[in-house]
């Protein structure tokens, strides 16, 4: 599914469409699952996503210990279970080291190579920054991601306002009223984005939020059709407005592409010595109680719970860190890869649209 979408002829800013048939300029608002959910797959810290699961499992465990009508205790004497389960957490947590190593191997690669590749992948980045400077027309292309970013969006405003000069002494009132009302939406819409972009930063989840509120594929798509509809109606001057802002639009979608990449880098390096980090303190609380602990060893009780189901559901807590750490950082790779899927003019979410195209 991608983020692609907007509100009818461009979307508005206070992220409402104007009619039913048109989806939203923001993923959060096309997307039809709740505000909540939204905000802890995407906008959450990581690591606030992952100890509000980690609380779940101690919580969880210490409820289970509770009701279970066999004590603990009883339970160690006859089978020891608690043996039985943290060797399979040592285990996983060696496998999952490997994995991060692995998960290293594979970012990495994509960094490395012969000095034919590293000049190929220079040559491209230069020449298309050389192309967004002639669309800009600039002599420099801003360096950071957000403001290069940000000046797409701008020249997108720009050439939007000046297709509407170009059709305003148009005898065609509907193609008026299209543009009149697509600009709108495209303006407001741009001003959010960059309003957010001002405050973002690259590696955060905000600089990524930001641009993917841009529907650039819904645009192009409203672009088209605007200028097709309206073919025979529209002058020289206005079919190359309709052209110039087409190609700024189609600069966006690569350009997001790419960033969009390269905070995936950045999100599975921050995994990767996440996992690092919390393997070691896991392997050490694991191998302990397979090796020391004895529930028979830890009497008494605290808030009428029994000790040894607390250091037991501690331990099974602890542990457990790695695992949550990568089930936080994917989810949110994840979902947003899954609405990103396409680049250019496609849409991959269904959306009812009022008008049918005319492809005869």
């Amino acid at each position: 599914m991608s983020d692609s979408g907007g509100s009818k002829n461009g979307g508005s800013g206070d992220n409402e469409p104007d009619d039913d048939s048109q989806p939203n300029d923001t993923m959060r608002e096309r997307a039809d699952e709740s505000r909540v959910k939204l905000w802890l797959l995407l906008e959450a810290n990581r690591w606030a996503v992952a100890g509000g699961l980690l609380a779940g499992v101690f919580v969880a465990m210490v409820a289970l210990g509770v009701l279970d009508p066999s004590p603990l205790q009883q339970s160690v004497a006859a089978s020891d279970p608690t043996e039985t389960l943290f060797q399979a957490y040592v285990t996983t947590i060696v496998t999952g080291v490997t994995l991060v190593v692995t998960l290293n191997q594979l970012v990495l690669s994509q960094e490395l190579g012969p000095v034919g590749d590293q000049r190929t992948k220079m040559d491209d980045a230069m020449e298309f920054r050389k192309d967004v400077e002639e669309i800009l027309d600039a002599p420099v292309s801003p360096p950071e991601p957000t403001s290069f970013l940000r000046e797409l969006v701008r020249e997108t405003c720009s050439r939007a306002n000046a297709l509407r000069d170009e059709v305003a002494d148009s005898r065609d009132e509907e193609l008026k009223n299209q543009v009149d009302d697509y600009v709108d939406g495209l303006t407001r819409n741009a001003d959010a984005v960059n309003d957010r972009l001002d405050d973002a930063e690259f590696g955060s989840y905000d600089m990524l939020s930001a641009v993917l509120d841009f529907n650039y594929s819904w645009k192009i798509f409203v672009t088209r059709r605007i200028h097709n509809q309206h073919a025979d109606s529209v002058s020289d001057d206005a079919r190359d407005a309709f052209d110039d802002l087409e190609e700024v639009l189609t600069f966006f979608g690569p350009a997001r592409e790419h960033f969009k990449t390269l905070y995936f880098q950045w999100e599975l390096v921050d995994l990767s010595r996440a996992m690092l980090y919390s393997a070691v303190p896991a392997l050490v609380v694991a191998s302990s109680m397979i090796i020391y602990y004895d529930a028979r060893a830890v009497p008494g009780a605290t808030l009428g719970i029994s000790n040894d189901v607390l250091v037991t559901s501690l331990a099974v807590t602890i542990s457990t860190v790695p695992f949550m750490l990568l089930l936080s950082y994917i989810l949110r790779i994840a979902t947003v890869a899954k609405r990103t899927l396409a680049i250019g003019p496609f849409v991959l979410r269904d959306v009812d649209r009022s008008d049918e195209l005319d492809i005869d």
